[in-house]
């Protein structure tokens, strides 16, 4: 065998460990996310409880990379302290360890039952939650089926002399190799994958076992960039979660790394097997860790909270309360989060909305900057929410999962478009009206606040139509299209009379008049779409506006 295929299969190997246990991690995520994320809310009442409580998840989902973005989000949400949820992940490193010591053994004989017994309950499942652990036991078995592998392909290089020479020059330079094995931990998403790896590669004679452990601290960095990268966009309470973690985990390995041949000796004289011996060393170091930093969580968070502190009040609004990550791989549980999330782009824009009227009635500059302001609010966070549902959309969907994806997208787009009509059309209204000391006459003053008080009411009915999906309200909200323009076009009218009455505050605000019945007008129209794709798929929404031709 060329050593091209010989790296090839192992490659292969990596790739199926990669996607084993993903499939493990999705499918307990799916069975039991909203139970494992009561546990670690649940469990933060002190240190060692919620230690607990991350090493209990963790150990399910085989990553402290989505123990920590649940956690992230508890936290952004200000449902758990900083300073606890340092306790989660300081847990969860010792879960992941956990899988490693049983995947140490030579379970190879479970792999075709795993999986057997994986397909068996993923097709003949009724309920989802069987289905959900079918897919995992699938990917169970996929893990030790890719260890087989690559412990099959990884035997013929020990006769590759290069590959012997890199690794021995590795074991020279130490510091090299750590942050070697930090950047693969950290392009694969996983430290399970390289320690596995590493296990396998030292069970065929491939690498020297004075280079694992060197490999594994690598591993344990590297494990903590995947979540410091994926916080970034969160307010800073959840990226200093994922802050905290990376501190503990680099101070750990800059201590461990001096004695890590020390460290061996005590490893080797537990047990002779190399792999348990990689095996230990891995549980050693991150018990190691939570023994020793779990004291020091609320300093921790004193630190992470200096380094990373609070935005101006004035951004709470603008960052997201449900949007939370960990629930990507629950497309349920992540579309009903990003519908909340939508309804508080709803209110931030009825609030925007029924204060505009005050503006124009009224001329109060204070009040028209504050209606900016909470524009800003709304295009933050439209921005965190289409983004979410992108990356929601990325997971397998199912059909109505997609629709739904698709609606929440493009209430909130609607949203979006209402708010800029209000901040960049009604209140620049406002601003020419404040600007010349103008007053709408009473008339048309009136029938302003007429036709406002009709679109208050479709944008209430849009919102319920979006959250229940009702024929019926989305049919009224539709027909009330008709009325409307048909108001509009009466209060055209009559403007248009008092004009030929000569009335001097007409003339005045003609213009200004005519806009904001216009935009009223767009408003309406942006919140009347939130109905279209309900009635489509009750066959009720026809394709064209326009008549049939007749033959001539």
């Amino acid at each position: 065998m060329g050593g091209n295929e010989i790296l090839l299969n192992v490659a292969g190997g990596v790739a199926l460990l990669l996607w084993g246990s993903r499939m493990v991690r999705t499918g307990f995520q799916r069975a039991y996310g909203a139970d494992l994320r009561g546990i670690i809310r649940a469990g933060t009442d002190n240190r060692v409880v919620a230690a607990l409580a991350g090493l209990g998840v963790t150990a399910l989902l085989q990553s402290s990379t989505a123990t920590a973005l649940m956690v992230a989000g508890f936290a952004a949400g200000g449902l758990i302290a900083t300073a606890p949820a340092l306790a989660v992940m300081l847990g969860a490193d010792v879960g992941t360890t956990l899988v490693v010591q049983v995947l140490s053994f030579d379970l190879g004989w479970l792999s075709p039952l795993l999986m057997l017994a994986g397909v068996i309950a993923f097709l003949s499942g009724r309920r989802t939650r069987q289905r959900d652990l079918g897919r995992a036991a699938i990917g169970l078995g996929l893990l030790l089926l890719a260890l087989k592998l690559i412990l099959a392909a990884g035997a013929p290089l020990r006769e590759v002399e290069s590959l012997r020479g890199v690794f021995l020059a590795l074991v020279q330079e130490p510091l090299l190799a750590l942050l070697m094995a930090a950047l693969l931990t950290w392009l694969a998403h996983s430290s399970l994958a390289l320690v596995l790896l590493v296990m396998s590669l030292v069970a065929s004679g491939a690498m020297p076992l004075a280079l694992s452990f060197v490999l594994v601290l690598g591993a344990n960095l590297g494990a903590a960039v995947p979540p410091l990268v994926s916080t970034l966009g969160q307010p800073p309470e959840g990226h200093r979660v994922a802050l905290g973690n990376a501190l503990f985990r680099v101070a750990g390995c800059l201590m461990a790394l001096p004695m890590v041949t020390w460290l061996a000796h005590l490893v080797a004289a537990i047990e002779a097997e190399p792999v348990r011996q990689i095996a230990n060393f891995h549980s050693a170091f991150n018990l190691c860790l939570l023994f020793v930093f779990l004291p020091f969580t609320g300093l921790m968070a004193r630190v992470c909270s200096r380094l990373l502190p609070l935005a101006p009040s004035g951004g709470h609004a603008a960052r997201p309360r449900y949007l939370d990550l960990s629930t990507l791989d629950e497309p349920s549980v992540a579309l009903s989060a990003a519908a909340r999330e939508a309804l508080r782009i709803g209110d931030t824009v009825e609030s925007m909305f029924g204060q505009s009227l005050e503006v124009l009635r009224s001329n109060d500059r204070k009040l028209r900057t504050s209606i900016q302001d909470m524009d800003d609010v709304v295009d933050s966070l439209y921005a965190e929410v289409k983004r979410f549902l992108i990356d929601a959309s990325k997971r397998e969907l199912d059909e109505v999962q997609s629709r739904r994806n698709a609606e929440i997208l493009g209430f909130t787009t609607n949203l979006e478009h209402v708010g800029d009509i209000i901040d960049n059309n009604l209140m620049d209204l406002a601003a020419k009206k404040i600007k010349r000391k103008l007053n709408f006459s009473r008339q048309g003053m009136a029938e302003i606040e007429a036709l406002h008080q009709h679109v208050h009411e479709a944008m209430r009915l849009c919102f319920s139509v979006f959250m229940s999906g009702d024929a019926a309200m989305a049919r009224r909200l539709v027909a009330g299209k008709a009325e409307f323009r048909r108001r509009v076009e009466e209060a055209a009218a009559s403007h248009l009379d008092r004009l030929r009455s000569q009335r001097p505050e007409a003339f005045e605000t003609s213009a200004l008049h005519l806009d904001v019945l216009r935009d009223l007008k767009r408003i309406h129209s942006h919140l009347v779409a939130t109905a279209y794709p309900i009635l489509e798929q009750t066959g009720e929404l026809r394709s064209t506006r326009l008549r049939e031709m007749r033959g001539e």
